[in-house]
């Protein structure tokens, strides 16, 4: 109560920094006037003179409304656009390293070229991460304009297979356009070169976000990882896909049956009466032998590709959670409703997904390097970000990033109705109702845009729309190719969309529908005059004037939901289509209490006031209540998905820790011109604990093992000495002594192989086995650390913090993979061996001659098997091939004939 007094008195946070930012628009206001006295050229050379300031001193908060007042003026002269007042302020907060909630349509694209201009004068570089590859390509080809005009270099780097000196050239440009992806996998590329110039990204300077919640949130539950091939279970998956059909779901947790699916959770437990069911399929397939558990350790990797195909069969739905095109499953993103090729789910879940639909089972991959979208832009020196919905997750911003929220107030005011929800009994009166609605709209000319929350909704609404006869677009991950075309089209008369999340994001639905491109054309027509152009653009324009003002007569833009989303930040973004720079418009959403968020997470509560107020069929209810309940059913599962962040960037924060490590150690090999002094480092760091595994310090000689020293560095550290012998010669020779022999024993026979290549040649040898060493171990830790994370939390039964227990022992297997990574190392450059030219062409010749003595005893062996499995009433049939008789017919998996014990594709089949 208390804080809302002081509220009234001084007004909130938000809108004192507002105030705050309004006396700053006044003075860039004030300059003006001047700058528009300037010729394009003296405009241009403002940049030069704002790089000239900051040398001599000048902070970038100095040059701030001189700058913001260039780019304004600019961006008149060059796209026909002046900033409004607010949008001065939306480039203020993007420059204190803040986010801009600024809703749609009010110009985020053209917000933030104040921003980026004033941050890119020092020429450290600033990243504009936008949700794709279109809005990346189409903000710099647009913004770029702007910017070159002022003397600043513009790149773009993009999802598909660009090239890296093309690539290194974008990020080496003033200002940076891409993918959150793309710029996340580059950082871990670049720390997965062998050539210091093979790297893209220069040291990260400044980020803007573009849709900031849906990159550091909605994404932020899933880390980037590339990855490299695993072992090869693809059999396992496709038999595994034929049990599930097999067993018998619970109705509830409680109820009989096999399994029981938690939707909510997003799990799927065996029941005990479904461990018993799935031993004895497994027995009778012949997947575990008799007499051993399903639990048996050489069967724990059989349960977890069964859990895998039981998700894939009952949480993973066909056109909502993925589609099939061209045979391969490719996912379709929750958030934003687009497809994300390339982008495999983890835990086998994508191979047994594609075991499901019967298309080719992709081999398993094993994690090569991984990163969390939080700690990766977290590492930036400045990040900001804006966005149409932030404020209902200020406080994730604030907790995870240090990022304060402000909401900008829109240019002109906000005359969109936001009507109550629509609350149905069934799916289908929800439905029927959406329907009547959008014909009814149809009929008066009004656009509608319906809002689905999965492709199966989008299609089954076109289904019923066409029932009806009315003409409509789909817009979903299907149509994607045709989304600007559609989007374009959305605003005019009568004009019916039916779109999943896709159209919440960077687009704006113009009433009237969009002209741009028609002017476009006109402006680039080279057969025509200057005069002509204008005059046809007027034309245009007049046309269009027309039909808007017809639309905005019929109510502007009409939004139906016909489903609550998740979050209510989804629910926004779709809201916001409609109502921009002030236009009318109006929203409601169509909800059943058949509906996953109502069924899930609604609660016995909703339940029992529907039944209370017993609805009625095709009648609904309206209440404001009931809508509030539906608002709390969101609030916990936003909660729910904050935990899962919170959760996964805990645990990785102890690997971040580590992969700063790893990787500065990389770079410092990489940039390295003479590393002759950390190999030395580390040779005797491993001599000497060598040396103190068999001569322990402060202990007798009696304790002391001479000969076992003797015989590991002899066979497998490359140092011929005698310790016990060398020992004896002098009585008064002392642990440390030998210690040290050992040491200049291990250094006389390494700079001997220096000697023999050349320090150079030697150094380059030296880069290579360090990183490949290095990149081995900690690819084998990050596996490792996934294993520990997945069985940590069952040290709670043991009363123990599993947040604790992680960073304990993920400590102590660093500290082992430093350990593991010095002992590759001087295994490999203590026992390499250095052959000349000529040597090494002998032993290449001889190597050659082994190998044809292998196979033509192989040949040998295949030829008597064949002629011993073959008729002796058929003399033909013994001198037939492999194909022929022998191995008609067998697997490629399958055991191979000869009775090696090998799979036949690794036998005979590998000579066939």
């Amino acid at each position: 109560m208390f804080d809302g007094i002081l509220t009234k008195i001084f007004g909130s946070r938000n809108n004192r920094l507002v105030k705050a930012y309004r006396r700053r628009v006044a003075q860039i206001n004030k300059l003006e006037p001047e700058l528009k006295k300037l010729t394009d050229d003296q405009l241009k050379a403002k940049t030069q003179e704002f790089r000239d300031r900051l040398q001599k001193g000048e902070t970038l908060d100095d040059l701030l409304p001189e700058a913001f007042a260039v780019v304004r003026e600019a961006s008149t002269r060059v796209l026909g656009m002046r900033h409004f007042d607010v949008q001065m302020i939306g480039g203020m907060v993007l420059n204190d390293g803040k986010i801009a909630e600024m809703s749609t349509g009010e110009g985020k694209t053209l917000t933030a070229t104040l921003a980026v201009y004033l941050n890119a004068l020092p020429g450290k570089g600033v990243h504009v991460v936008t949700v794709n590859d279109y809005l990346a390509s189409r903000d710099a080809k647009w913004m770029g304009q702007l910017y070159e005009w002022l003397g600043l270099s513009v790149g773009v780097i993009l999802s598909n297979e660009q090239d890296p000196a093309v690539k290194r050239a974008a990020y080496a440009a003033d200002i940076t356009y891409g993918t959150n992806n793309e710029f996340g996998f580059d950082y871990l590329r670049d720390n997965m070169e062998y050539e210091p110039g093979n790297r893209r990204q220069r040291p990260l300077n400044y980020a803007i976000v573009d849709e900031v919640d849906s990159i550091l949130i909605d994404e932020a539950r899933t880390p980037l990882i590339i990855s490299g091939p695993a072992e090869d279970n693809i059999e396992l998956y496709q038999a595994m896909d034929q049990i599930p059909a097999l067993l018998t779901r619970q109705k509830g947790e409680k109820e009989p049956g096999d399994y029981w699916v938690d939707e909510k959770q997003h799990q799927v437990y065996l029941s005990d009466q479904g461990h018993e069911t799935v031993e004895k399929i497994f027995t009778e397939r012949g997947l575990i032998t008799n007499g051993r558990s399903l639990y048996s350790p050489q069967n724990i990797m059989l349960m977890h590709h069964l859990i895998a195909a039981l998700k894939a069969h009952t949480l993973f739905q066909r056109d909502k959670e993925y589609v099939v095109q061209n045979g391969e499953v490719i996912i379709v993103d929750e958030f934003t409703g687009r497809l994300m090729p390339g982008r495999r789910w983890s835990d086998g879940i994508h191979q047994a997904v594609e075991a499901k639909e019967h298309v080719k089972v992709q081999q398993e991959t094993m994690t090569m390097a991984s990163i969390t979208f939080q700690n990766y832009f977290r590492m930036y020196d400045k990040l900001s970000g804006m966005t149409g919905t932030a404020d209902t997750e200020a406080y994730e911003f604030q907790d995870i990033y240090g990022l304060e929220t402000v909401v900008i107030p829109t240019n002109r005011p906000m005359i969109r109705v936001d009507q109550q929800d629509k609350v149905f009994k069934t799916a289908k009166e929800k439905y029927d109702a959406i329907v009547k609605d959008v014909k009814d709209c149809y009929s008066r000319g009004e656009p509608v845009l319906v809002g689905t929350t999965s492709i199966e909704n989008s299609e089954l609404l076109s289904h019923l729309m066409e029932k009806e006869g009315i003409p409509h677009n789909v817009l979903n991950a299907k149509q994607h190719e045709r989304e600007a075309q559609i989007v374009a089209e959305a605003g005019r008369p009568g004009a019916v969309t039916i779109a999943t999340n896709m159209a919440g994001r960077g687009t704006d639905i113009v009433l009237g529908g969009s002209i741009s491109k028609v002017v476009d054309t006109i402006r680039h027509d080279e057969s025509l005059t200057e005069e002509q152009k204008k005059a046809k653009i007027d034309e245009e324009k007049a046309a269009w004037q027309k039909v808007h003002e017809q639309v905005v007569k019929s109510g502007g833009l009409r939004i139906i939901g016909s489903e609550r989303h998740e979050s209510r930040r989804i629910d926004n973004q779709l809201r916001g289509r409609s109502g921009r720079q002030g236009d009318p418009g109006s929203t409601c959403f169509y909800l059943s209490m058949e509906d996953n968020l109502l069924k899930i997470f609604g609660g016995d509560r909703m339940k029992a006031m529907a039944t209370h107020l017993k609805l009625e069929e095709g009648i609904p209810i309206e209440s404001k209540m009931l809508s509030r309940m539906i608002e709390n059913a969101q609030r916990k599962v936003e909660a729910r998905n904050y935990d899962i962040r919170k959760q996964l960037l805990e645990f990785d924060d102890v690997q971040n820790d580590q992969r700063h490590e790893i990787y500065k150690v990389r770079n410092e090999i990489l940039d390295s011109q003479d590393l002759s002094e950390s190999v030395r480092e580390m040779r005797h760091g491993f001599y000497s604990d060598l040396v103190r595994q068999y001569v322990p310090a402060e202990t007798v000689e009696d304790q002391w093992d001479l000969d076992g020293l003797t015989s590991t560095l002899r066979s497998e550290w490359a140092v011929n000495l005698d310790t016990k012998a060398w020992m004896e010669e002098d009585e008064s020779r002392t642990d440390e002594d030998l210690e040290q022999k050992v040491l200049d024993e291990a250094d006389r026979v390494y700079n001997e192989k220096v000697e023999l290549v050349g320090a150079d040649a030697w150094n380059g040898f030296c880069r290579s086995v360090l990183l490949q060493v290095l990149d081995q171990t900690w690819r084998q830790h990050i596996s490792a650390l996934d294993l520990l994370r997945q069985g940590i939390f069952l040290r709670g039964y043991a009363q123990k913090q599993p947040k604790q227990e992680y960073k304990k022992e993920a400590f102590s297997m660093f500290e082992e993979l430093l350990d593991l990574t010095r002992e590759g190392v001087v295994r490999i450059l203590m026992q390499v061996q250095i052959q000349m030219p000529e040597e090494a062409e002998e032993a290449e010749h001889e190597a050659t001659e082994e190998a044809q003595r292998q196979v033509d005893a192989a040949q040998a062996s295949q030829a008597e098997f064949t002629s011993l499995t073959a008729p002796e009433n058929e003399p033909e049939a013994q001198e037939a091939t492999v194909d022929d008789i022998a191995f008609a017919g067998v697997g490629r998996n399958d055991p191979c004939p000869c009775g090696s014990g090998k799979k036949f594709k690794d036998c005979h089949g590998k000579l066939n």
